[in-house]
């Protein structure tokens, strides 16, 4: 299975959104709350290519977007594939 990591904040429904679908999915996820952490959602917005809005999503290192990037790629039949490898 692929690692994946999500940045959130608690406040952010679009956070819950992605997690409820990898939950759905039985994906285990590293997590990191950036609620309150300005060096980690620097670090974050770094890994992103300067997008500092949450959730950002990583599959194996690869940066995949946000919540709507997600549920895009499950709609495209796509997220199992990144999810596998």
């Amino acid at each position: 299975m692929a690692t994946v990591e999500i940045y959130t904040a608690d406040y952010c429904p679009y956070c819950h959104r992605a997690k409820r679908l990898l939950e759905k999915k039985n994906v285990a996820f590293k997590e990191y709350d950036v609620t309150v952490d300005p060096e980690g959602r620097a670090a974050m917005s770094q890994r992103a290519g300067g997008r500092s809005t949450v959730p950002q999503i990583f599959i194996n290192g690869q940066h995949v977007g946000g919540c709507d990037d997600l549920h895009f790629l499950e709609d495209q039949g796509k997220l199992d594939a990144l999810l596998a490898g």
